[in-house]
């Protein structure tokens, strides 16, 4: 099968870019012919908070991508669609993940659609983190430009339905992300990270935005010290992204709780031959997320084997357990310092890593192959 998946890609950094690079490899593995068309221009610079779009390094060798799409300029969509349909597909994967992407991909998916292609959306959100005005137009503008659709969490479809109540859909879950690397010996990687190995290290990763509640944390770590459940010097917050909001704030709020000495920030982008330090050097990793849909960051967890704490918002709580490979606790600070709590007064990383591993067998790439592939069948 010719497969063309439309999304962001190397150099272009991030999970969404991960995801489709390792779907990719997967759908040629499994016998396919794919590959990816990127963006050109992603996002204009006055709309992206972070430092850099992209990452540093050298292209993945084993699978192609075309950089092409500007997402602003719609001469440039119609020579992609005319360049899509030279290839003759049959099956076009599009991510969607952001109104602001709707009419550049919309576009381009009308273009393309033909009874021979088929469009499949992808859909990391349908109703985004951030709202602003128009959203629900721009999305109903690519929803009706789709044939089907993958969702990677159940409250992702219940906002699907909102947009369209007949076309089919499918629930796939995240893939656990292999990508990053072997696992580390966590003494090898505080080592690299110069952490001291006889403190306790809790670890958020990721951009931080504020629907992903590290004010929550913050809070709850205040609680957690004052409560000594260990040592109050020996627990440390290893906060490793970029800030995509005000530094300052969450500055603050580390005094206002006195953790000056409990917090570790590594506020640069954390490039992917460094992912598993961070993760093999932490005890737990920790999502307190106000809202959400699903997450890399637990698919990452799970290629570690490390235990999670997730709040119970959007899809997390499909993916982590509660009590076997971590916890699932509400958004607000006393819930997040009772499970810390738990966690370090009763030892429970060795057991939650030990389940953490088994469990990472129930999100294979192959699922979300084969699923994408059964749901092209229902078009």
């Amino acid at each position: 099968m010719k497969i063309i998946i439309i999304g962001p890609a190397f150099p272009l950094r991030g999970g969404i870019a991960h995801l489709n690079e390792s779907l990719c490899r997967a759908f040629n593995k499994d016998g396919d012919n794919a590959e990816i068309i990127s963006f050109s221009l992603q996002y204009p610079s006055f709309l992206f908070p972070g430092k850099t779009q992209k990452e540093e390094g050298s292209a993945p060798p084993d699978i192609i991508i075309h950089t092409k799409i500007n997402s602003v300029n719609p001469v440039n969509w119609f020579s992609v669609a005319s360049f899509i349909k030279k290839q003759k597909p049959d099956l076009v994967i599009i991510r969607f993940w952001l109104p602001f992407m709707a009419v550049s991909l919309g576009t381009i998916a009308r273009l393309i659609k033909s009874p021979k292609t088929k469009i499949i959306a992808i859909c990391d959100n349908v109703i985004p983190h951030e709202k602003r005005i128009g959203d629900n137009l721009l999305t109903q503008y690519f929803v009706n430009a789709c044939n089907a659709f993958v969702v990677m969490s159940k409250s992702v479809e219940v906002d699907l339905r909102t947009f369209e109540k007949n076309k089919p859909s499918t629930f796939i879950p995240h893939p656990v992300y292999d990508i990053f690397g072997k696992a580390v010996s966590k003494i090898d990687a505080q080592k690299k990270l110069n952490l001291n190995p006889d403190d306790k290290h809790i670890l958020f990763f990721g951009f931080i935005r504020k629907y992903k509640g590290l004010d929550l944390l913050l809070k709850a770590l205040g609680q957690l010290v004052r409560l000594s459940v260990v040592e109050a010097k020996k627990i440390k917050l290893l906060i490793a992204g970029e800030f995509y909001d005000n530094k300052e704030e969450y500055l603050q709020l580390i005094k206002e709780n006195g953790l000056e000495n409990n917090v570790i920030i590594r506020s640069d982008f954390i490039p992917s031959d460094e992912v598993k330090y961070y993760f093999c050097s932490a005890d737990i990793i920790v999502q307190p997320y106000h809202t959400s849909t699903q997450s890399g960051v637990t698919q990452i967890a799970y290629h570690f084997a490390r235990p999670m704490l997730v709040t119970n918002v959007g899809g997390l709580a499909e993916i982590v357990t509660h009590n076997r490979v971590g916890y699932v606790t509400e958004t607000n600070p006393e819930s997040i310092a009772a499970a810390l709590s738990d966690f370090y007064k009763n030892n429970r990383e060795k057991e939650f890593a030990e389940n953490t591993a088994i469990d990472s067998a129930k999100f294979s790439w192959s699922a979300m192959v084969n699923g994408i592939k059964e749901l092209a069948t229902k078009i």
